[in-house]
């Protein structure tokens, strides 16, 4: 039988792919974590049981007080646990968002490391690969976290193979990028346990037609970013988005293209409406602003991991974009 109605009405999809396992998942909440991961993370697994028509999935939620968390929305989730060890064949799948870096705490990467050690299966889920980066779990593995975080992650965890893909589902510690990531990641495990069609039907409840595999990259091309239709603005956006530590002048940057400085610059006006020294000078700000937002590294480090050479031209340009000063702008957030 392959498709169908349930007793209860519900449609009811190849069941005769469907195992008799049902599988435990545990959602741990990190204070200021995204609610539109945890929703796209959490609604697969209960639509699952609706088209399957029985238990396939059966999940509880934890956090570090044993009540409740807040996410970045400032909603409250009420949970069932706090940071206790996990019951034999529970997976564990760690969700945090904004602020992650505040929010790590000795006691919750003990946890991890223990849970570990005790073979629970770990994944993470939009900025929850820092935090099992930051437990030392990482190391030497490819890892997927929100775009946002790359710069952070870049810098504090270099042992790493951080990616760009949406998710990383073939490494011992799966990890999503956030948002509807979480959704193509578990779409991805539906269709691992009791397969595609099913994973289908899934995605068709939720009205889902752009279900993604985990080699699609998260940031849209800087071509479908512009409306850019010329190959060589393209991947002269892409050479400045790879080399902000050491940024190339316009006279490199066309060297590289094999067009002169001249073309180069009508390339820039014509579709971008700026010069390429203006496009990247805002593109090392914008990774300094991340970097000030984000981390705790010294206003100096920052400079020179964007570009300056020195603090006080970087302080003075900063400004000039952004309306306060580096120093300034990392008082806000304290």
């Amino acid at each position: 039988m392959m498709s169908g109605r349930g007793a209860r009405g519900r449609p009811v999809a190849c069941r005769v792919f469907i195992m008799n396992d049902v599988s435990d998942v545990v959602f741990l909440l990190v204070e200021d974590f995204s609610h539109l991961a945890f929703a796209c993370a959490l609604e697969p697994l209960r639509i699952a049981n609706f088209v399957a028509d029985r238990e396939l999935y059966r999940w509880r939620l934890a956090s570090a007080d044993g009540r409740s968390a807040i996410c970045s929305n400032r909603a409250v989730t009420l949970v069932d646990q706090d940071l206790t060890p996990l019951e034999r064949g529970e997976a564990l799948f760690l969700i945090s968002g904004i602020n992650v870096q505040h929010h790590v705490t000795p006691r919750l990467l003990s946890y991890l490391r223990t849970e570990r050690v005790r073979g629970v299966p770990i994944g993470a889920i939009c900025s929850g690969a820092y935090v099992l980066a930051e437990a030392g779990l990482l190391d030497g593995r490819r890892a997927a976290v929100h775009w946002q975080y790359h710069d952070l992650f870049k810098e504090r965890f270099p042992f790493v193979n951080l990616t760009k893909s949406v998710f990383v589902a073939d490494e011992k510690f799966v990890t999503a990028s956030g948002g509807a990531a979480a959704a193509d990641l578990m779409l991805h495990r539906i269709a691992r346990d009791h397969g595609r069609d099913l994973a289908a039907a899934v995605a068709d409840q939720m009205v889902y037609s752009g279900a993604r595999e985990a080699s699609a990259t998260q940031r849209v091309s800087a071509r479908a970013k512009y409306g850019i239709r010329n190959n060589r603005l393209a991947q002269a956006i892409g050479l400045i988005e790879e080399s902000l530590e050491t940024p190339f002048s316009s006279y490199e940057l066309s060297k590289r293209l094999g067009i002169s400085t001249r073309q180069l610059e009508r390339l820039f006006s014509r579709y971008l409406n700026t010069t390429p020294k203006r496009y990247i000078l805002e593109a090392r700000l914008h990774r300094a602003r991340n970097l000030i937002m984000q981390s705790e590294q010294a206003i100096t480090e920052i400079a020179m991991a964007c570009g300056f050479t020195s603090t006080s031209h970087f302080s003075r340009v900063y400004r000039d974009h952004f309306g306060k000063s580096p120093v300034n702008q990392r008082s806000v957030l304290n």
